[in-house]
């Protein structure tokens, strides 16, 4: 009987990148000291189940490479040889080059023939260096042979386990002579294609260290029984027999532990989807009953009630599957931490804090490389050398903190160092050298926020990590895009800190329905502060801001929202709500407050074109069309227009 095995490739990638992960993090706690016995066995572990999935696969390089990579911990593991830089070196290198061996064995995107060869022989060398040493101190021959009786339990399959795989396994150690034992094997209309019925006699020749035999059936112990017993020299006096050693079947525990499946985004993202029009079609529903009698329709008030409750419920367990540990992001960072560290002299640690703060998956995915520019910034500007750090009394390895909370409807990274922080005249300066808009007084925020303008660079020497003023702006476009705002606070001598607030999910949010100009808008709940009745006596207008608002003591800018989207005049009486976004205030002027209600986000630029000042649009009940306001992006449209040019 044949089987597809192409059809597990997606959930071996998956694993594999998962087991390389573990790996650099595992590497990375032993260079830096840990102790535990149990890191050694879990980076083992990984590259032993990355050579067993790639030998079943046929992806051979990745085999042969893990299989030397596997050997080397396993003679760490077992006390054979310390644990050295060179051998970390090697073997996060071989991480990388593994990356892109999955990768080509993904995508077809070939992995570079040099590097796998240089890693390759790295490794031999680490191995070669104790081999003449431990052969001989060797006090006794391993076997010339080994008989096992491998006998798999009937779930074996259930448990993502295959003989053959191992049988390959133990080809790799030497020859191996196979006998099938066929007296479980039921007749063929019994024969279920699901369970194990085959066991295994089998012979494996040459001196094969008996640790690398249960390292092949480490993954099936709990699923078989097995019987390895060495084979007394062909010549010679034989030898005692050792024990047999049977492994008992899975006990209960084993049997009723947790477990969980693995489902692809793309169903998620389709149920989320269908959660959306369950929300439209709710609040359909609820517009329509809205004109009807209560006491006439009493139990479809109720039941439109308990519609609305297992709605919302629906949703937060649905969006709750999507919603990943931000951990997914930071632990990428150690590794580039240590390496960007070393090339560039400066001694680093790395503190994180919230790594169990969820976050949706799409967001995960896109903050990635925008945090990765925040690190290595902070890193190469924001910290001083180690000489620089004691000239001025402090510790000359610096911090570099990265931190994700809950905040209300967000999200909140950080991003810190311990630092020389921002230079102010130098980046007002810069800015006046390149005629960028600057307030006459500009307070500090508002200078921090020249940085994020296009192109802009204070770096006095150019190198292929920084200086050539690309960045700064791509990652603040990058995190308003997905609906998120950016700020920098710094304190010269004590460092900075860049903070970006995300929403938890891009699905669907909590509005403030408002109407202006005859048209319905959506203001996202996070960002409003209050609404209120505005006196005449307490709007001004200023020569250059435009209109004010006094709220308790307070001057905010005050905008027309139908104004602003170019609709109809509002009415003679207007509401104001206040909201926040980008880290301004503002006094929104609306007609009416509508009420507050779940949205389903729908992404304008696809469907349209991309509005300033607007983040998207949503479905109402009564099948109307309302667009989002973008709040962070009415607060940065209001400071530009208000900045003056500079001479």
């Amino acid at each position: 009987m044949s089987m597809d095995l192409q059809r597990f490739h997606a959930t071996y990638f998956e694993e594999s990148r998962e087991g390389l992960d573990a790996m650099e993090a595992g590497l990375l706690a032993l260079e830096g000291g840990s102790l535990d016995p149990e890191v050694v066995n879990s980076v083992f572990r990984a590259a032993h189940s990355i050579k067993g999935g790639a030998a079943t696969f046929g992806f051979e390089r990745m085999a042969a490479l893990t299989h030397v990579l596997e050997t080397l911990l396993d003679e760490i593991r077992g006390g054979k040889r310390a644990l050295s830089a060179g051998a970390v070196d090697a073997m996060l290198a071989s991480v990388d080059v593994l990356r892109a061996l999955l990768a080509e064995a993904e995508h077809g995107k070939a992995a570079d023939p040099d590097a796998v060869q240089a890693v390759h022989a790295r490794l031999q060398r680490e191995l070669g260096s104790q081999a003449a040493a431990e052969q001989a101190g060797s006090a006794e021959p391993e076997p010339e042979s080994w008989k096992i009786a491998f006998s798999p339990a009937p779930s074996l399959f259930m448990s993502g386990n295959d003989p053959l795989r191992i049988l390959r396994e133990l080809e790799h150690l030497g020859p191996l002579d196979v006998t099938a034992r066929l007296e479980r094997m039921p007749d063929f209309p019994q024969l279920d294609p699901l369970e194990a019925c085959i066991a295994w006699d089998l012979g494996l020749h040459g001196r094969v260290p008996r640790s690398a035999i249960d390292d092949v059936f480490a993954w099936v112990v709990d699923d078989c029984e097995l019987d390895i017993q060495p084979q007394p020299p062909t010549t010679g006096t034989a030898g005692a027999t050792a024990v047999p050693v049977a492994t008992p079947a899975p006990s209960p525990v084993a049997a009723e532990a947790e477990s969980s499946i693995r489902v692809s985004v793309d169903k998620v993202d389709a149920l989320i989807d269908l959660v959306g029009e369950l929300v439209i079609t709710q609040a359909m529903l609820k517009q329509v009953s809205g004109g009807m009698d209560p006491a006439q329709a009493e139990r479809l008030f109720a039941g439109l009630e308990l519609l609305e409750r297992n709605t919302r419920d629906l949703q937060e367990a649905v969006i709750g599957v999507r919603m990943l540990p931000v951990d997914a992001v930071f632990r990428r960072f150690p590794r580039l931490v240590r390496d960007l560290s070393a090339r560039l002299g400066k001694q680093v640690r790395l503190r994180t804090v919230g790594e169990g703060t969820e976050l949706d998956k799409g967001l995960i995915e896109k903050i990635a490389d925008p945090l990765v520019h925040l690190v290595r910034n902070a890193i190469d500007h924001g910290l001083e050398s180690p000489q620089a750090r004691r000239d001025a009394g402090k510790d000359e390895t610096g911090t570099i903190t990265l931190a994700a909370s809950h905040q209300g409807g967000h999200i909140v990274i950080e991003v810190a160092d311990d630092g020389r922080g921002l230079d102010r005249a130098r980046i007002l300066a810069k800015a006046a050298e390149r005629g960028l808009p600057v307030p006459d007084h500009p307070s500090d925020a508002q200078v921090w926020d020249l940085i994020f303008q296009p192109g802009f660079s204070t770096a006095e020497q150019i190198t292929d990590l920084s200086g050539r003023g690309v960045g700064m702006d791509v990652v603040r476009k990058n995190i308003q895009t997905l609906g998120g705002e950016i700020q920098i606070e710094s304190s010269p001598g004590r460092g900075t800190r860049v903070v970006i607030r995300l929403p938890l999910t891009l699905a669907i949010l909590d509005g403030m329905a408002v109407s202006a100009g005859g048209e319905i808008l959506i203001l996202p709940l996070s960002h409003v502060l209050e609404a209120l009745q505005p006196q005449v006596a307490d709007v001004r207008t200023v020569a250059g801001e435009g209109r004010v608002l006094r709220v308790r003591g307070e001057y905010l800018p005050l905008l027309s929202l139908a104004g602003h989207y170019g609709y109809d005049g509002g009415g003679e009486e207007s509401l104001v709500v206040v909201v926040e976004g980008d880290g301004h205030r503002l006094a929104l002027e609306v007609d009416e407050l509508v009420g507050q209600q779940q949205v389903v986000v729908k992404n304008l630029e696809k469907n349209y074109r991309r509005v300033p000042g607007i983040s998207g649009a949503t479905i109402l009940g009564d099948g109307r069309v309302a667009l989002i306001v973008d709040v962070g992006g009415l607060a940065r449209m209001r400071q530009q227009a208000a900045l003056p040019r500079v001479a």
